[in-house]
């Protein structure tokens, strides 16, 4: 009893449900980075008319589930592989540089609030003010890891892999950081989970109509006269103003993930055909194995990142007062949670299919497309949200 009321003390029981989170949390996304790979092989070879992974299964049985143990046998042969070190490589930063480019990825999950309540603990890891600049502050680190990997390699394509990173990640962060402004001037906070509040009550960002007071028991009464009125009610001019500066934020934020994630048609540091491997040319072994993990980890928190500040993060339409009549507060709480994980798994889906649809940009196309295009549309929105705004208010 004794240790019960120790455990339910203010500051312990942040300290243990934020450590319980963290694990729960770093153990779904690093099963999600797995089957990232696995969903990216098998829809790539949908898209080319192959059959994909569809061998491995369960070990010593016949029972092979479509190939669904693949990412196990993968993560076994990068741990057993041997992590060759070239003699010429400056080996201290060779060595570190790996970690630095997926532990960015990691830390940006913390803010994200990936469900409403369960048990009555917010879940989200950290509930900070300023989430969203944190998000931008940590994952503008990553491009560190991938600096250090070429320059350490001492080889020229790692080395030029380096250097279109860093150009690239300075170009799309630009306008990635611009593109969010009109999402803090509707929401009016910087706060991950208060901008999820406000979508859940006032519809999400790209969502041009939204039903005021529409609700369930309102739909499971079938109270017509109240549901066609809430769908009236949803249709307003400022509404749709305000739709349209979020829509413009909402294809700059995305494509420019794209290439802050290094994916095609934005893979310019990779380039197989042009750079061999790019950055990662020299690593083998579990140091190509954390590259490899931070791109679909960069993936995975980028999603989150796109669900929280335009699709209404964990909410689902018709809750306005954040329940379900007759559902229990616990199962609520993890459909919630379900609600978020799958928009996620929607947006990766839609990486990978445009990664093996589009061809890859040239490198000045990339660079003309973020200063000349991405970059001053960014700004002319701000000033769009701007004055929708000031009209609205």
């Amino acid at each position: 009893m004794n240790i019960l009321t120790a455990l339910m003390q203010p500051e312990v029981f942040l300290v243990w449900t934020s450590l319980a989170k963290t694990l729960g949390l770093l153990g779904v996304i690093l099963g999600l980075v797995s089957y990232t790979v696995y969903a990216e092989r098998k829809i790539c070879a949908w898209v080319q008319d192959r059959v994909g992974p569809n061998r491995t299964g369960i070990p010593l049985t016949k029972f092979r589930i479509f190939g669904l143990g693949q990412p196990i046998a993968d993560a076994l042969k990068l741990l057993l592989k041997e992590n060759f070190i070239p003699n010429d490589v400056n080996k201290f930063y060779f060595y570190i540089a790996p970690k630095l480019a997926m532990v960015p990825a990691i830390l940006v999950l913390a803010v994200l609030p990936f469900g409403s309540s369960l048990f009555g603990v917010p879940m989200v890891i950290a509930n900070i003010n300023v989430g969203v600049l944190y998000v931008f502050a940590v994952s503008s680190l990553g491009v560190y890891g991938i600096v250090l990997a070429g320059w350490a390699s001492n080889s020229k394509y790692p080395f030029l892999g380096g250097i279109r990173s860093s150009s690239q990640m300075i170009s799309y962060e630009l306008a990635l950081g611009l593109s969010v402004i009109p999402v803090f001037m509707v929401c009016g906070t910087l706060s991950m989970p208060d901008i999820v509040l406000w979508q859940r009550e006032n519809g999400w960002m790209i969502a041009p109509f939204w039903a005021k007071g529409l609700s369930w028991e309102m739909i499971l009464s079938a109270d017509v006269q109240g549901i066609l009125g809430s769908f009236v009610a949803g249709f307003s001019l400022q509404r749709i103003l305000l739709w349209i500066p979020m829509l413009i934020s909402f294809v700059i934020f995305l494509i420019a993930m794209f290439a802050e994630t290094n994916r095609l048609p934005f893979d310019l540091p990779e380039a197989e055909q042009e750079l061999v491997g790019g950055y990662h040319t020299e690593y083998s072994g579990m140091g190509f194995a954390l590259f490899f993990l931070g791109e679909y980890a960069a993936m995975i928190a980028g999603s989150g990142v796109i669900v929280t500040l335009f699709l209404g993060g964990w909410s689902l339409p018709l809750l306005p007062d954040g329940s379900f009549p007759g559902l229990p507060g616990v199962l609520f709480g993890l459909m919630n949670i379900g609600v978020f994980f799958a928009k996620v798994v929607a947006l990766l889906v839609l990486f990978i299919w445009v990664r093996w649809t589009l061809p890859r940009f040239r490198y000045d196309q990339l660079m003309k497309l973020g200063w000349y295009f991405f970059f001053e549309l960014a700004l002319v929105n701000i000033f769009i949200a701007a004055f929708i705004v000031a009209y609205v208010k």
